[in-house]
């Protein structure tokens, strides 16, 4: 039979045990599996935050920015999450109009986005473009153009996102709606017979390209640094495109129903700080929204220009976004 000093000890042991976990508050943030992947931002940026905040942050990775805007309209108000960060400005719009995102209250003090921001809901914390990727030994004459690409009927193999659930694929199906317009269904329908698979998410896509099942990938014009920088490979480039490249901004939002209000906006405060800002470009390949060009490797400046940027209006998107889809869907499933 245990002691009255070994329980009074156990009890003693469970209730500080309990207290330091009572006293360590948790911030919840829904975000895309690559950001929350070894190699991508996350395990610096949930190590890097915890040692400021004195909390536990949890960074829970979905599939992709749509399929988290889905997650959050199907949760509503009991969400455990306390922000969303990966969405993009193709669903800012939308993701507003649900009620479910409360404004941030903060001013953008230091910016690199190509024009100036002024969303009082959302925050930018990076930026990029699409582009097809590809392996310069294995495809050597690329399209120049997204209209060489769909209208070659010889052209190369690739891999894309499906836009009901990738910020990716919604890219692409923007792309080439601001490139054919009217015409972007007789388009896909030509393009589709070169598409091998498409997949929920890019991670997936960008997986098989790297297996060598299709000869490009949607991807972004910067994932050719990752390459250069981490694997010292310079075999992969991206295409460019003559009409310009379809631009993404990624923000993030706190959630109305958050029970962590002053939480999430120290991690939002800490997102635009130059230790978040400086992991971004060598783990999420990405440009940072509040980092000056000068501070980013030197691969970058190997990197195709994107110009002219592409992009239509959040609201117009919102607007479009399903019947654009539901257009998409139909041809791919002929």
């Amino acid at each position: 039979m245990l002691s009255l000093r070994t329980c009074l000890v156990a009890l003693l042991a469970l209730w500080l045990s309990f207290g330091a976990s009572a006293a360590e508050p948790r911030l919840t943030v829904y975000t895309y599996d690559s950001f929350t992947s070894d190699w991508g931002p996350g395990p610096q940026v949930k190590k890097a935050f915890e040692v400021q905040c004195n909390c536990q942050l949890d960074l829970v990775g979905l599939e992709d920015g749509v399929s988290m805007l889905n997650r959050i309209k199907l949760e509503g108000g009991n969400t455990r999450a306390d922000l969303v960060l990966g969405i993009d400005t193709n669903l800012t719009a939308e993701a507003r109009a649900t009620g479910l995102f409360e404004p941030h209250g903060m001013t953008l003090k230091s910016s690199s986005l190509p024009k100036p921001w002024s969303d009082n809901t959302f925050l930018p914390y990076d930026y990029g473009y699409f582009a097809f990727v590809y392996n310069r030994e294995r495809l050597q004459d690329p399209p120049t153009s997204l209209r060489q690409l769909v209208e070659d009927d010889n052209g190369p193999t690739i891999l894309v996102q499906d836009p009901r659930t990738s910020t990716p694929g919604l890219g692409l199906l923007l792309w080439v709606k601001k490139v054919y317009g009217d015409e972007a269904d007789a388009a896909w329908e030509r393009l589709s017979k070169r598409i091998v698979t498409v997949s929920k998410g890019w991670s997936e896509a960008y997986g098989l390209f790297l297996k060598n099942e299709a000869d490009m990938v949607l991807s972004y014009t910067t994932s050719p640094a990752y390459h250069m920088i981490a694997e010292q490979d310079h075999r992969f480039a991206a295409a460019g495109f003559s009409e310009g490249h379809y631009q993404q901004i990624e923000v993030a939002g706190m959630l109305r129903s958050s029970q962590q209000k002053q939480l999430a906006r120290d991690f939002l405060e800490f997102m635009l700080s130059e230790r978040f800002q400086s992991i971004i470009p060598t783990t999420n390949w990405m440009y940072p929204a509040a980092l000056a060009r000068s501070s980013l490797p030197p691969e970058f400046a190997q990197l195709v220009d994107p110009s002219p940027a592409l992009l239509f209006d959040e609201e117009l998107v919102a607007k479009h976004r399903k019947t654009w889809v539901d257009e998409w869907l139909e041809v791919m499933s002929r």
